[in-house]
């Protein structure tokens, strides 16, 4: 198997990750030394259970939230990927209380891989706009 299609096999586990929260999976598929940003964490968090603290920080506010690979573009080093985030405002976020409300939200990342397979980065178009749109903050 080529580069290519090897990071787009990871890309779909890499989805398995997100919408299980699976450890073992994100310690499998992220570099221990990967930086992530949220807005709700002014310091990176790094690694798996790094990346896992996203996805954890997005179901305080959506309990069921979950992200669907629509279509993705890969090379030998990095992935973009057009993901549907869906899900159902039913916790605080962000300071705004729950209303109750379904959303569904095109967002785009980049991922990057190092030499062993492992995400390294990954760098999000800005997708916080739709969400606020999609629970009526905006």
């Amino acid at each position: 198997m080529d580069l290519i299609e090897r990071n787009k096999e990871l890309m779909k586990k890499f989805e398995q990750m997100i919408n299980t929260a699976d450890e073992k999976l994100a310690e499998e598929l992220v570099a221990g030394d990967a930086p992530f940003f949220t807005p709700a964490n002014p310091e990176p968090l790094y690694g798996g259970k790094g990346y896992l603290s996203v996805v954890h920080w997005m179901r305080s506010g959506f309990s069921d939230v979950q992200w669907h690979i629509k279509d993705m573009v890969a090379s030998e080093d990095k992935v973009a990927v057009h993901w549907e985030l869906t899900g159902t405002n039913d916790g605080e976020f962000m300071g705004i209380k729950p209303t109750g409300k379904k959303i569904s939200v095109s967002v785009m990342n980049f991922y990057y891989f190092n030499k062993d397979g492992k995400v390294t980065n990954d760098i999000a178009a800005e997708g916080m706009i739709g969400i606020f749109r999609g629970i009526g903050a905006m």
